[in-house]
């Protein structure tokens, strides 16, 4: 008896050792992803801002509609990307 109780100590210290480990590994390969998930969205929120200008900029018929596809490629390119003009 004295034998199988070592015996399963021995197993259950070798499997909270592995499975601690395992849950460690996937943290490692999980948490990585949470703020690019969150970049993205927000990047997209701010894409859709831009569409939504663009949807208003046509539907006013205040400007032709080349200038119309610059005000998206501005928004998208200056607001979203955060690049500078020039």
């Amino acid at each position: 008896m004295r034998c199988s109780n070592r015996a399963f100590a021995v197993v259950s210290l070798l499997f909270a050792v592995l499975l601690s480990l395992s849950i460690g590994t996937l943290n490692a390969r999980v948490l990585p992803l949470v703020p690019f998930a969150a970049a993205q969205t927000a990047k997209q929120r701010c894409i859709n801002a831009c569409r939504a200008r663009y949807r208003d900029c046509r539907r006013l018929n205040q400007a032709p509609s080349f200038q119309c596809r610059d005000v998206y490629q501005d928004c998208a390119r200056y607001t979203c990307a955060g690049l500078g003009p020039g």
